[in-house]
């Protein structure tokens, strides 16, 4: 085998059947986006949310700049949110909830580097508001005692330093005054040297205590520029925004939801819905489709289409007397009226009769006061010319035996979408084991997007090309005079038996079998004269013989799909 002759791997999953599969079932995910609305609804409704109230704190930062990207304010969010505000709250509230649990109650955002916002939830709306003014307070007085705290600690600092450089500088001022008192053997390096240290000890000195007054300074801008600048208050709440909110958000979820579950639940149950995949697994090729039958509007476009595809399936059945049958797999409804329909249209060209084996149908109904006779199965013998169309089913619980009492050969009417690929397989064999040839497939409720091709090329025991009943009756041959033997002439070979006709399910499947080619004949090697017509009998004409048209017993159509004409011997052309 070579490389263009291996089979193509299939894909874990085809995507077109995945998105096909999904839109059929449109009535799922839309189902449940409906329910998410609805319930979403319901929520806004019957479950309000609490009483929020919300403040806005103005928070003076020392070490704010323009440069900075909010790093300050998301630290105080984070203080905000912490334990130790909570319980300072809860202690102003005089209350026993836990802080951990307080903390789930409230929020905080900040709207700009210098503007905190704080939302807090309660049972009522003054409980609501009487947390929300805890919680400020709580912030406010821990971050002011932080930064008093942190300039207070600054300033000793700088405090501390400016004492130890007074320190420094107590023995160097009585260096320089025991120096001073030599007089003359005073050193005036040694004294230079004094003088420097003094004079940096001293810029030391002053430069420390600006400091720590500028850091006690600091601490008051901090204290009085942080506070509450909008008091705490009850929003007001709009019922219709609430309500669309959540019912926007339920809508979201529950088509995610119906979306997930129907592309689960398609690779799940694996049923073919393309004309490509019903056709290669039940083996046979797909020759009409009709859509879904409406419920209200549009029945008579329905039924034309319904109609069209009768007359199609009555063209594809064997011309000369015999029986089919319609076999349902998910559309019931249907298949009874295909039925009617066909035989409606076979019944002018003579006696027609339907029998009824489909369950949850009547087909009396349906065909009225017309003279198709509804029969039970095993009712009447079929008669000579008489031409029968059996109705049944091969839903799971079919009797397979008695499929073959219905009809010679069958039509399937399948539902795309309804079985899974298991059982169409299973149909598929069923119906080889009882050697009911399947003439095509009629598949229901097709997507309309699908485009794929529902032909089995190599399946020539199954096809249309491939059947013996597809062969037109032959015509009449005109009558030839025999010539008399031209001198010298060989004698006359007989041709070869023609070959069998291929059986319809061989017992070698594996192994196609081919007929045997007759010899062809030449001029020169037969003794007899073609007869010539009479309006071709001018001279110089060139003549071939009529070629006898064979019947359909003797030809092979599924090994012989082109014909063979004879050559014309120059003796022959001579003698034309």
């Amino acid at each position: 085998m070579t490389s263009a002759e291996k089979p193509k791997s299939e894909p874990l999953i085809d995507l077109q059947r995945l998105v096909v599969s999904v839109r059929r079932r449109r009535r799922l995910w839309v189902a449940t986006a409906l329910l998410g609305l609805i319930a979403g609804g319901l929520v806004a409704m019957l479950l309000p949310p609490p009483p929020t109230a919300v403040a806005q704190i103005l928070v003076i930062h020392p070490d704010d700049s323009p440069t900075d990207s909010g790093t300050l304010m998301r630290t105080d969010v984070a203080v905000l949110q912490t334990t130790k505000i909570a319980t300072e709250a809860l202690k102003k509230l005089n209350s026993t909830q836990a802080p951990e649990e307080f903390l789930k109650d409230y929020e905080g955002l900040g709207l700009t580097n210098n503007v905190l916002q704080l939302t807090v939830k309660g049972k009522t709306e003054d409980e609501a508001l009487a947390r929300a003014q805890a919680i400020s307070d709580a912030f406010i007085t821990e971050y002011v005692g932080r930064n008093q705290a942190a300039a207070a600690a600054q300033q000793k600092a700088l405090l501390d330093q400016r004492n130890q450089a007074q320190e420094e500088l107590t023995p160097i001022e009585a260096s320089i005054i025991a120096e001073e008192a030599k007089g003359r053997n005073a050193n005036p390096a040694q004294l230079e040297r004094l003088y420097s240290r003094r004079a940096e000890l001293t810029s030391k000195i002053s430069d420390y205590d600006g400091r720590a007054q500028e850091a006690g300074i600091g601490t008051p801008k901090v204290a009085a520029g942080t506070q509450i600048v909008d008091a705490p208050r009850i929003p007001p709440r709009s019922l219709l925004k609430t309500l669309a909110t959540d019912a926007g958000i339920g809508l979201a979820l529950g088509l995610l939801a119906g979306l997930g579950l129907a592309a689960v639940t398609s690779v799940v149950k694996d049923r073919p819905v393309l004309r490509r995949e019903i056709s290669q697994h039940l083996g046979a090729s797909v020759i009409a489709q009709l859509p879904k039958p409406p419920r209200f509007l549009r029945r008579s476009r329905a039924a034309t289409r319904r109609q069209r595809v009768a007359t199609t399936l009555v063209r594809a059945v064997r011309r000369e007397n015999g029986s089919v049958s319609l076999l349902d797999l998910g559309a019931r409804q249907v298949t009874a009226a295909l039925a009617v329909d066909m035989a409606r249209e076979l019944a002018g060209k003579g006696p027609v009769s339907l029998v009824d084996d489909l369950p949850k149908t009547n087909l009396r109904e349906l065909t009225g006061e017309s003279p198709i006779q509804v029969l039970d199965r095993g009712d009447v013998p079929l008669a000579a010319a008489e031409r029968r169309i059996g109705v049944g089913s091969i839903e799971p619980g079919t009797a397979w035996t008695d499929l073959e009492f219905l009809g010679e050969e069958t039509i399937l009417v399948v539902r795309a979408g309804h079985a899974n690929t298991e059982w169409l397989h299973t149909v598929a064999r069923q119906l080889a084991d009882r050697r009911i040839p399947i003439i095509g497939v009629v598949v229901v409720d097709p997507d309309p997007r699908d485009h794929t091709d529902g032909t089995l090329w190599d399946g020539l025991h199954t096809a249309l090309r491939g059947r013996a009943g597809a062969v037109p009756e032959p015509l009449p041959v005109p009558a030839r005079t025999v010539a008399p033997a031209r001198p010298g002439a060989p004698e006359r070979q007989m041709p070869r038996p023609a070959p069998k006709p291929v059986e319809m399910f061989p017992e070698d499947v594996p192994v196609r079998r081919l007929s045997t080619v007759a010899p062809v004949e030449t001029a020169a090697e037969s003794p007899v004269e073609r007869v010539l017509e009479p309006s071709r009998e001018k001279k110089g004409a060139r003549r071939h013989p009529p070629t006898p048209y064979r019947r359909s017993e003797d030809l092979d159509n599924a090994d012989q799909p082109t014909k063979r004409f004879s050559p014309v011997s120059p003796d022959n052309a001579e003698a034309l």
